[in-house]
């Protein structure tokens, strides 16, 4: 059974979702680059240090979702049921994920992201970071008989997946077709 969370982590959320809230406000108005973590937690009314308490730097406020996103990518593989095949259980959370970050008004996220140098750097360390959680996930599961390099191979083709659907025109199409070769690589890689 879930337990519900308390009062304090309610709280802690809320401020949270208030600060990532204004700073995409701002981001969007103004642009990235115009607007500094002062004006951000202004429009939040909260302390700077309260801001830095929540996210640990300006691109943060951007990725707002990263953890719970590397959390739900090692999830598809720590949750399922056992005897579960790995690769459609990544597909569904890939899938889910793309769905998320391409669903309408994500456009001029996503925007702003491909226009900013250090939003760009910013989110390839965290797709990197989401690969090398996603493969030691991976190479925990004892019932998953591929090497250490296997599983952090096909980690990155998931994560990639991620990167390269939601910039195709048709996201889901491309998703199926990227896990229609990471099964055939998984599969190959098996049969070694």
């Amino acid at each position: 059974m879930t337990v519900p969370p308390g009062r304090r982590e309610r709280k802690k959320a809320a401020t949270r979702q208030k600060i990532a809230e204004a700073a995409l406000r701002l981001f969007l108005e103004r642009g990235y680059d115009k607007v500094g973590i002062r004006e951000v937690a202004a429009e939040a009314d909260v302390a700077v240090t309260t801001l830095f308490s929540h996210f640990a730097s300006k691109e943060a406020l951007v990725f707002e979702q990263d953890q719970d996103f590397e959390q739900r990518l090692t999830q598809a593989v720590t949750g399922r049921a056992p005897g579960e095949p790995l690769i459609p259980a990544l597909h569904r959370e890939v899938l889910a994920l793309v769905r998320h970050c391409t669903a309408e008004g994500a456009d001029p996220i996503w925007n702003m992201i491909d226009s900013s140098p250090a939003l760009r750097a910013y989110e390839e360390s965290m797709r990197l970071r989401h690969a090398e959680s996603l493969a030691a996930a991976i190479a925990a599961d004892a019932d998953l008989p591929q090497s250490a390099t296997a599983g952090r191979a096909i980690a990155r083709f998931a994560i990639d997946a991620f990167a390269l659907a939601r910039e195709a025109a048709d996201p889901d199409a491309a998703v199926d077709e990227i896990f229609r070769m990471i099964e055939a690589a998984w599969e190959a890689g098996s049969a070694s």
